[in-house]
């Protein structure tokens, strides 16, 4: 069956809050041979950039939307068990995320695929003061922080935590990785506000994370805090 119906009868079936059939559909493709981490990434996410682009644009009902949206992070979350899973690559990744249900299903989705790739996942979800997530990456000490599915209104405290982290050096060898949310619709953002990587989906973080560990923006490439860096000096 060709993705793009399967993708339709899973978004109908959603939107209406048919469970039975919402479970069914993940159950014929992956009889069809698609593996769970395939089904996340090509099922679950497409779907839930669609529903949330439409809920954006108040072309659904919030209705719609919550059956939707708590809909398929109950049935990602039977899945995450089901994903085969690498051996353990002894690097830790902390995920934080908008504080939106659609941003927090596409991390949520993020976070599946990268522990079934290996990865030690501190899934915070969002909501959390910067006080707090500066205090953790001091505790356990990550090797990645990311940040997928930022919405606008968090976009400023994004900024000022990046800043907050450079500065202070709790974690130098710290990378940041964002993606989804406001970044894949804001372009230059990424770069802006200090990142490392982009990837603009969670298959993609997966392999821009895989393939890049070494990568970091040099302090000349950050723009985030440069201004407030070029007073100091100046003073």
């Amino acid at each position: 069956m060709q993705r793009d119906v399967l993708t339709e009868r899973f978004f109908t079936s959603l939107i209406s809050g048919d469970r039975v059939a919402s479970r069914a559909i993940v159950e014929e493709t992956l009889t069809a041979g698609c593996s769970p981490q395939a089904a996340l990434g090509r099922l679950f996410w497409p779907t839930n950039e669609h529903i949330q682009q439409l809920h954006r644009n108040d072309q659904i009902s919030a209705l719609a939307h919550n059956f939707a949206t708590r809909l398929m992070r109950s049935l990602a979350e039977q899945l995450q068990p089901r994903l085969a899973q690498k051996p353990r690559n002894g690097k830790k990744v902390l995920m934080v995320c908008g504080n939106e249900q659609g941003e927090e299903l596409g991390a949520q989705i993020s976070a599946d695929l990268l522990e079934a790739n290996g990865y030690e996942m501190y899934f915070v979800g969002g909501g959390v003061a910067n006080d707090e997530l500066v205090g953790q990456v001091g505790e356990i000490k990550p090797d990645l922080l990311v940040i997928f599915g930022a919405i606008p209104e968090t976009v400023p405290q994004t900024r000022l935590l990046i800043d907050r982290l450079h500065e202070i050096g709790v974690c130098p060898l710290l990378q940041i990785a964002v993606g989804g949310g406001v970044f894949n619709r804001a372009e230059g953002l990424s770069e802006e506000i200090g990142a490392d990587l982009w990837a603009a989906n969670p298959e993609e973080l997966v392999q821009v994370i895989t393939q890049d560990p070494d990568r970091r923006m040099t302090p000349d490439q950050r723009t985030v805090g440069r201004k407030r860096r070029i007073k100091r000096n100046a003073a």
